[in-house]
């Protein structure tokens, strides 16, 4: 039997339960990027033969960047329900924490909840002195996020290629304007 490295840390919130990808994980993310509605804004639907390999996208970040999206798990079920966390590839705009979520847990706040957990994460672990979010401008789920973290809408980015022609905004806030936010909570 093969044991998978700890790739990186495991943090907890009330619900929810963020820690870099393993196996099991598979099935969640190809129904994620498998349905068109929850994958329009990250890349189009994929299948399942083709998700295997983006699957990989994120353990490889973290052996070779120290850090990816983590996979989030509902505690009360231990299902699978999206991923959440630090993300910048080759040109990427910035240093990102992005979200993505399978349909079925939309509109349960856990977005919101990972998302924090993550910019805390970022911040603290890895010194980033700022986060963004690259957000399709008819995005409008994303971007409401994006405003209840406190990020504010920078104006118009470019992804590298081959997403170099999807329109982006880039939204975002410094490491201050994040602490001085999370102390009045």
């Amino acid at each position: 039997m093969t044991v998978a490295p700890q790739l990186g840390p495991t943090l907890e919130t009330e619900r929810l339960i963020l820690r870099p990808q393993q196996r099991q994980d598979f099935d969640g993310f190809a129904e994620l990027v498998g349905d068109e509605e929850a994958a329009r804004y990250i890349g189009g639907q994929t299948p399942r033969s083709a998700a295997w390999r983006r699957f990989l996208q994120m353990p490889g970040a973290w052996v070779v960047q120290g850090f990816a999206m983590f996979s989030v798990i509902e505690k009360a079920s231990g299902e699978w329900i999206g991923q959440a966390g630090p993300w910048q590839p080759e040109g990427w705009p910035g240093t990102e924490v992005g979200w993505s979520f399978k349909r079925s847990s939309w509109g349960r706040g856990y977005a919101m909840e990972a998302a924090t957990a993550a910019i805390d994460w970022a911040f603290d672990h890895l010194q980033w002195s700022e986060v963004i979010h690259s957000i399709d401008p008819d995005n409008r789920a994303s971007q409401a996020l994006a405003e209840r973290l406190g990020s504010t809408n920078r104006g118009p980015g470019r992804l590298p290629a081959p997403f170099e022609d999807h329109p982006v905004e880039i939204w975002g806030q410094t490491r201050e304007q994040w602490v001085a936010r999370r102390s009045f909570r």
